[in-house]
């Protein structure tokens, strides 16, 4: 069988089972967030943090709910890598910088993952499972969340509360991501990825001498880091790893965990509006861009320069023989196309364009499907832009599901699409004007420019990625990555939650022969554009400077 035919076929069994967990899991998830009854270990934990379920929160309250709990766990996990040394399980590693320690926790609190150490030599069995693992549940519980809150904000009317956030994070947590995760790492195991505690030892090699390996619960925490879309490797080599990532079929396994959830919130958002052709026209759009990221990316892996591309029938450099240029070319672009962040091959090793490909899914905010609940409330931001520039277009007012879209409402919305460029174009033009930051750079020229923006792209968008030629554990980039991953995490989610609050303010607008019907195809067209339009306005320049120049030149 082709190298091509193989890669085709992978996808289209990744779409079918997609297809088969749409339906079930998007019903599912909106019965948990609509249900008002508790389990009996649910109420435990409200017990236990003092929190009472019942009371509705108004956006302010629900935001507040989101921050406490976002910076208690960042000085959780700051400090429980400042103790390393002291606690059981450390397998002799030292304390965490505090750089980097800062680095590591506000990209695990910030559902980013982003890694600027080698895992297998600086992290002990209890900082992974009982900080890094636990905030693998809990960053991608928030970002469902806050997701849920915006979609009740255009279900209610003449209310401006959004629900329970501690309702909301405890049972994203205990009944959607506990369950699925334990089902997933058992097929890990049993398809061959490790889950045990043990220590460090000697593994010999097949080219003579031996090298140095611990073990760890890697099947668990490999279930969660792609159906958190969270990321972050139990070694340094990530899913390329054998023993988070054995063989072909686990390497789809891992690409439909990212992708299911992503997916099938836009089922629960139809549901919970009370219009599944709403949540279709939102899938519809994420799938278009999915579908055509991956079809280009294949096209340009497998594009033949040479005799050392048409031998290995592909550009296999950086990548995994048992995935080979396929399976590679789905696992990068559902991770930068979600908030995910997990690499099965070495994106600094793609083509030219190639690597600009991954660069620009990000780019375009991490909405196709994005991550777990940050890919639903990105699209729906776009949408509200889409529909407010429909109605410029026609001079009517702009509404969406029934509620009008005003000038407080496209601030809101204005404003959560400017955070993240303003972040990812500032830190790297900073670091590329600074004399020391690009000393930290692999390459010269083009590709060394795309490393440093590939960077703040990765952590400004909270993927985590990243280009593999760039030395990022210095101090300048453990700070500055942070500050990116944090700000570029919470801050949007201020605009959105205020934009929730608004729109559950409005009293319904009946439809009309003149309102714009957003289930409609033509619906989907206008807001893939509008996606396409604006990132393409906002980065082009920086993308022209990096990978565009570089594949243009090979």
């Amino acid at each position: 069988m082709s190298p091509v035919l193989a890669g085709a076929l992978q996808f289209l069994a990744l779409i079918a089972a997609l297809a088969l967990a749409y339906r079930p899991l998007g019903d599912y998830m909106a019965r948990v967030y609509s249900s008002e009854k508790h389990l009996r270990v649910e109420k435990w934990i409200y017990k236990g943090i003092g929190a009472n379920p019942n009371a509705e929160m108004r956006w302010t309250a629900y935001l507040r709910g989101v921050l406490a709990f976002s910076a208690v766990s960042v000085l959780f996990l700051y400090l429980l890598q400042r103790v390393q040394g002291s606690l059981p399980g450390s397998l002799g590693f030292k304390a965490i910088d505090p750089d980097q320690a800062f680095n590591t926790a506000a990209s695990f609190v910030a559902n980013t993952n982003w890694q600027s150490y080698y895992g297998e030599q600086a992290m002990g069995h209890v900082v992974q499972t009982a900080g890094l693992a636990v905030q693998n549940f809990v960053s991608a519980a928030v970002g469902i969340a806050v997701a849920v809150a915006l979609v009740r904000g255009f279900a209610r009317s003449r209310t401006g509360e959004l629900g329970n956030f501690w309702s909301d994070l405890v049972r994203g947590t205990v009944r959607i991501l506990v369950p699925i995760a334990a089902l997933g790492a058992i097929v890990l195991v049993a398809c061959g990825a490790i889950q045990n505690f043990s220590g460090i030892h000697e593994v010999g090699q097949f080219m003579g001498g031996s090298q140095q390996w611990n073990g760890g619960a890697v099947a668990s925490q490999e279930a969660i880091k792609e159906l958190g879309t969270n990321g972050g490797g139990y070694f340094n080599a990530n899913s390329a790893h054998p023993f988070e990532n054995p063989n072909g079929f686990t390497n789809l396994f891992e690409v439909f965990l990212i992708l299911v959830i992503p997916f099938a919130l836009t089922r629960t958002f139809g549901k919970m509006v009370g219009s599944v052709r709403q949540g279709y026209a939102i899938l519809a759009t994420m799938a278009t861009i999915w579908i055509a990221f991956t079809a280009l990316m294949m096209w340009t892996e497998f594009a033949h320069h040479g005799p050392a591309f048409d031998v290995a029938g592909g550009a296999m450099e950086g990548k995994e023989n048992r995935f080979g240029i396929g399976g590679s070319s789905i696992f990068a672009v559902a991770t930068t196309l979600t908030s995910t962040g997990a690499v099965d091959s070495f994106h600094s090793s793609f083509t030219g364009f190639g690597g600009g490909i991954t660069m620009l899914g990000m780019q375009l905010g991490e909405i196709a499907p994005g991550g777990t609940g940050s890919g639903l409330y990105g699209m729906l931001i776009m949408a509200v832009i889409a529909v407010f520039i429909a109605g410029l277009m026609v001079g009517r007012t702009p509404e969406y599901l029934g509620k009008k879209i005003g000038s407080r409402e496209i601030k809101f919305a204005a404003c959560y699409i400017l955070i993240t460029p303003a972040l990812v174009l500032i830190f790297t033009a900073v670091s590329m004007a600074l004399p020391t930051p690009p000393n930290s750079m692999l390459n010269s020229g083009a590709h060394g420019f795309s490393e440093i923006l590939y960077a703040y792209t990765s952590g400004a968008n909270n993927n985590g990625s990243a280009f593999a030629g760039l030395s990022a554990d210095t101090q300048w980039f453990n700070t500055t990555i942070g500050l990116a991953m944090l700000l570029g995490r919470f801050l949007p989610m201020v605009f959105v939650l205020a934009l929730a609050g608004s729109l559950a303010e409005q009293r319904p607008v009946p439809a009309t022969a003149g309102t714009l019907r957003t289930e409609k195809p033509l619906f989907t067209g206008l807001l893939v554009g509008t996606l396409l339009i604006i990132t393409g306005l906002t980065y082009f320049p920086t993308l022209a400077l990096g990978p565009i120049a570089e594949g243009l030149a090979s």
